[in-house]
């Protein structure tokens, strides 16, 4: 089992920058692949960044490649996402997601999440 706790959401200007992290509980994190999720207000879940266990693979969505990176540091048990160049459109709730395989984009293929956290960009 793990547990997931993500940090850093915040309100930014648009063009400023965030980093949003992911801690996690539970002895196995090393071996789960990971991914970063978004739902905005009247929105379903979308699919932002994914990285798998090893760190070694990387997966964005099209919105984000270039302005987002994905990351993981095993020995701190703890997944991270940089945002760059944020957009009014990046305004979301925030999710991490662990899973088995790496770089599923359906959210349906994550079997953990932690709660979220918000990300709001003005204009």
């Amino acid at each position: 089992q793990v547990q997931l706790v993500e940090s850093g959401g915040g309100l930014v200007q648009a063009g400023g920058s965030l980093r949003l992290s992911c801690a996690a509980s539970g002895r196995t994190f090393s071996s789960y692949a990971m991914g970063w999720f978004r739902q905005a207000p009247g929105k379903e879940r979308e699919f932002v960044a994914a990285i798998s266990w090893s760190g070694g693979s990387t997966y964005y969505a099209d919105s984000v490649k270039g302005r987002f990176t994905i990351s993981r540091d095993n020995a701190k048990n703890t997944v991270y996402l940089q945002m760059n160049s944020l957009k009014p459109e990046d305004t979301a709730v925030y999710y991490c997601a662990a899973g088995v395989v790496a770089g599923k984009k359906s959210p349906y293929e994550y079997d953990y999440w932690g709660q979220g956290t918000q990300v709001t960009v003005s204009s």
